[in-house]
């Protein structure tokens, strides 16, 4: 028989633990939940239960005081995995969180298939570290990561052109455009579009015509 996973999801708002905890119990058939609302209630429930196989963690929540409260968290259970799910965007935030010992920093916004399939990869021992939490890494190296249709979008988005115009030119629809865009800019580490297009006239980036997939 499998081993049932164990999730302790700390917010501070109920309705984004239901939502995490929705999205986990879809990836993990039969997954036990935990549930806190501040620093104090996540103490008392990774304490209740050290075994706990992942902490999903808001950083804006009664008691965290930012970052001091992962590094209390890691501080008093270093084995169990903890996910930041944040809206805090600042790089130096990002970076500060792995350094505290978060194996994943997850944005509030992503979907959240993504945010179960990052938190499988946590449990299987990887750690996620993303554009922004690296200081020595170049945009042409994050740029590295685009897939050959994202490149046509940022080549297009250089060009000048609109959400609408690019759906247009590559036969697709203008909201799948934008969930580029989105990917886009998480990949290369800029907060928008203007930032993108800015950062991304200094490579050398191919003509839409000559980008196969």
């Amino acid at each position: 028989m499998a081993d049932i996973e164990r999730f302790l999801v700390a917010d501070d708002h109920p309705m984004v633990r239901d939502a995490l905890a929705s999205a986990l119990g879809q990836a993990f058939t039969g997954a036990q939940f935990n549930m806190a609302g501040s620093l104090d209630q996540a103490k008392a429930a990774l304490d209740r239960e050290p075994e706990t196989d992942a902490v999903l963690l808001d950083l804006d929540m009664p008691g965290m005081d930012g970052l001091t409260g992962l590094a209390r968290l890691r501080a008093e259970h270093p084995t169990v995995p903890i996910v930041v799910v944040s809206a805090a965007r600042e790089a130096s935030v990002v970076r500060r969180a792995y350094e505290f010992g978060a194996s994943a920093y997850i944005d509030k916004s992503a979907p959240l298939d993504e945010i179960a399939a990052i938190v499988r990869a946590v449990l299987d021992g990887e750690i996620f570290a993303p554009p922004e939490a690296s200081t020595g890494e170049t945009f042409a190296q994050r740029a590295a990561q685009l897939t050959p249709q994202q490149w046509r979008v940022l080549s297009l988005m250089v060009q000048g052109d609109q959400n609408k115009q690019i759906a247009h030119k590559l036969g697709v629809g203008e909201a799948t455009v934008k969930a580029h865009v989105t990917v886009i800019l998480r990949k290369l580490g800029v907060r928008s579009r203007t930032q993108a297009v800015i950062e991304a006239r200094g490579l050398a980036l191919p003509s839409t015509e000559t980008i196969r997939p």
